[in-house]
């Protein structure tokens, strides 16, 4: 099923949001991914851990979002690996080979919280690396949408999600896409990442992922 995509305006730019979980500025060829938390492991049939399954899955959907967008740059907001102990080989590895199958695509890294505990990239991956918030005019991107000053803030973080109420008052929480007065939430990236059930205000756009497409929540009067 081919994925549909949904074009927004913020702060006069034309943005792309992909059910693949991240945001594509076609102004400046640029994507931008929150909370990929690459090596986050997932469960072998024994029980044991394994960050294969994930990792293989978030690099496909990167792969997708490429043959589809013609992005020159990814920026990833924080938390690029999930955990000091997902620095394991075989994590990098395939990044390494993904990375080797993509060389003239520039990537950078705004450093998050769990950034400074489980390191920078490995050098060979060729990701710049930056403390946030960095400005990218007219937005400053953040890990932390809390740490933005002035500008207004893509952020990660949160790894929000929204609650859909049935007529039997049964919830379906989905990720989304938060766009608030002076900031937006990106969905987590990587998957099995949990979630932070928003509160909406007046005036803030929700927009669910809803297998591949993005759905628009009616806003708050």
């Amino acid at each position: 099923m081919a994925s549909k995509d949904l074009d927004i305006e913020a702060r006069g730019e034309r943005l792309v949001l992909l059910p693949e979980r991240a945001v594509y500025w076609p102004k400046r060829h640029t994507l931008l991914v929150a909370d990929a938390h690459f090596g986050k492991a997932s469960l072998r049939a024994d029980g044991t851990p394994s960050s294969r399954g994930t990792l293989n899955e978030s690099l496909a959907r990167l792969d997708a979002i490429l043959a589809r967008h013609p992005v020159k740059q990814i920026i990833f907001l924080g938390d690029f690996l999930h955990e000091e102990k997902g620095r394991e080989p075989a994590t990098f590895e395939k990044l390494q080979s993904w990375r080797e199958r993509h060389p003239d695509l520039e990537l950078m890294l705004v450093r998050g919280s769990r950034d400074t505990h489980t390191g920078d990239p490995p050098k060979s991956l060729r990701v710049q690396v930056v403390d946030e918030c960095y400005p990218f005019d007219p937005f400053a991107l953040c890990h932390e949408p809390a740490e933005a000053v002035r500008r207004f803030a893509i952020a990660g973080y949160l790894h929000p999600v929204f609650a859909l109420r049935g007529r039997a008052n049964e919830r379906l929480r989905l990720p989304c896409f938060w766009f608030s007065e002076n900031f937006a939430v990106l969905p987590a990236f990587g998957s099995f990442s949990g979630g932070y059930l928003i509160e909406r205000r007046p005036g803030d756009r929700v927009f669910l992922i809803a297998d591949n497409e993005i759905l628009a929540v009616e806003p708050l009067k």
